[in-house]
């Protein structure tokens, strides 16, 4: 600013003296207002094929849905959804997440792809009112649950639940998905496919190979189905140091466990979630430009640091008497004694009832057999690139994922359909960081994933779209708007 350009004004927060909407009823006018304000979405630009999918999408929980939204914002609505679940219960929030609350905060906009009465705040605010947001302290797991099955119905997006994918595969012109659902098999074919399938969908729950020995009556995981009330009066012990770990410990304390433990192999809790650190548009909108090295060295530290539990949930475990927690506590060997397992650890032993394994999800394509010709055809990241040390880490077996979020042929020629595979699911953070399934980023991800299929859609068809434009015979003047001159004058 040079001394004569005019001062700027001091800033000053806005004057919100409008109330918001009383009711659902009234926020979901405000939302078709602004779309209509906004003419979204708009017509399908797409030309229509017979029974083909412009785009199929596996898996209806957050990350599918903002998908389904981003493309129908750009006027992709030939789109489907498929499902495993029940309605209403898709993603982990009312299954293994056993949390209270979510540990993101509340203010962040997470799938409303930039609509103020598509947030969170607004569908909580027009049933309990702005002084109950004021107090709220974080969102209750299963109340986001109901606001995504609320987005769900308000964005229109066409799901088919309780179908599960069983197999991929396709050629240079689409993609073909075997689905088993209510009314059987079905093939349903497709010209692009998002993989929109969550923590796990690349793998799942991390069993370390010592556990697979042991007796499954002796131990559960923490991403399946536990029967907490069966625990009540015993002795368990949660293997872990994360939100899991202390989520399940809590779980197990109020549902009348007599002792629990919270064995943790590390020296030290880890205290400080490094990746709050890097919370900003730069590393939402940067992070996929980056160099290998650097995408790399980024996901290795958040993993070496480790992120601890939110605050409020440790204190749900301390609270309790009958809680232990145990750094320097790796588990080396368990033995049965009788309908009791016997653990030997670094700090001597311990006798339990049942082991919580909260050791999180691997990225494992045997558990996958579904997408066993992904498997057979991806790039992985240990094609690419590998930090020296970590050759047989998990972050090996990556996808190493295209500009566009697409699955990348390994040996070129093999699997030409491969890049109309998109990972919009944790697989991807090696790649793209965290825009794929947390709150934080996810319509930004889902942004650019829709820009990228509506470019590679319209090139596709740029024949059609070329022959439209020559066809195009809407006049714009009528011819009597005005009289031609006979001559210069």
């Amino acid at each position: 600013m040079t001394k004569d350009s005019p001062a700027l004004p001091p800033s000053a927060p806005f004057d919100v003296t409008d109330p918001g909407p009383r009711s659902l009823a009234e926020l979901e006018a405000r939302l078709a207002r602004d779309l209509d304000l906004l003419t979204l979405p708009p017509a399908d630009w797409v030309p229509a094929r017979d029974s083909v999918l412009d785009v199929a999408i596996v898996g209806a929980g957050m990350a599918g849905l903002t998908a389904a939204f981003a493309l129908r914002k750009v006027g992709i609505s030939n789109i489907r959804l498929f499902d495993r679940a029940p309605a209403g219960c898709e993603g982990p929030w009312g299954t293994y997440a056993r949390m209270e609350t979510l540990r993101s905060p509340k203010t962040l906009t997470g799938p409303a792809l930039g609509f103020a009465n598509l947030t969170f705040r607004a569908w909580f605010e027009a049933q309990f009112g702005r002084a109950a947001w004021e107090t709220l302290f974080r969102i209750p797991r299963l109340q986001w649950l109901d606001y995504l099955t609320w987005y769900r119905r308000v964005t229109g997006a066409p799901v088919q639940n309780d179908t599960a994918l069983t197999g991929l595969a396709g050629d240079a012109d689409g993609v073909t998905l075997d689905l088993d659902g209510p009314e059987g098999r079905q093939r349903v074919r497709a010209r692009r496919v998002i993989l929109a399938n969550g923590r796990d969908g690349l793998g799942g729950p991390f069993v370390p190979a010592f556990w697979k020995a042991v007796d499954k009556r002796f131990w559960s995981h923490a991403h399946e189905p536990i029967d907490f009330d069966g625990l009540k009066g015993r002795t368990v012990a949660v293997l872990g140091a994360g939100a899991g770990a202390v989520d399940n410990a809590a779980e197990a304390l109020e549902r009348g466990a007599a002792k629990v433990y919270m064995l943790i192999r590390r020296a030290e809790l880890p205290r400080i979630n490094k990746s709050l650190g890097a919370g900003h548009p730069g590393i939402v909108l940067g992070f996929h430009t980056l160099s290998d090295e650097r995408r790399w060295a980024y996901n290795q530290y958040i993993a070496d640091t480790g992120v601890p539990a939110p605050h409020n949930s440790m204190l749900r475990c301390s609270r309790h008497p009958n809680f232990s927690l145990l750094t320097g506590c790796a588990v080396e060997a368990a033995q049965p004694e009788g309908d009791r397992l016997v653990l030997r650890t670094g700090r001597g032993t311990v006798t339990v009832d049942h082991v919580i394994l909260a050791t999180g999800f691997a990225l494992n394509w045997e558990q996958r057999p579904e997408l066993a010709e992904i498997a057979r055809h991806t790039l992985l990241w240990r094609d690419r690139y590998v930090l020296p040390g970590h050759e047989t880490g998990e972050f090996a077996q990556h996808p190493y994922l295209g500009a566009d979020f697409e699955f990348l042929e390994r040996s070129p020629g093999e699997a030409p359909w491969l890049n109309r595979v998109h990972a919009f699911n944790y697989a991807a953070v090696l790649s793209h960081g965290k825009v794929t399934g947390d709150i934080p980023g996810i319509s930004a991800g889902a942004e650019r994933l829709a820009d990228s299929i509506t470019a590679a859609l319209f090139t596709e068809d740029y024949d059609y779209h070329w022959q439209r434009l020559v066809e195009f015979e809407t006049p714009e003047l009528l011819g009597d708007e005005w009289t031609e001159a006979e001559d210069f004058q």
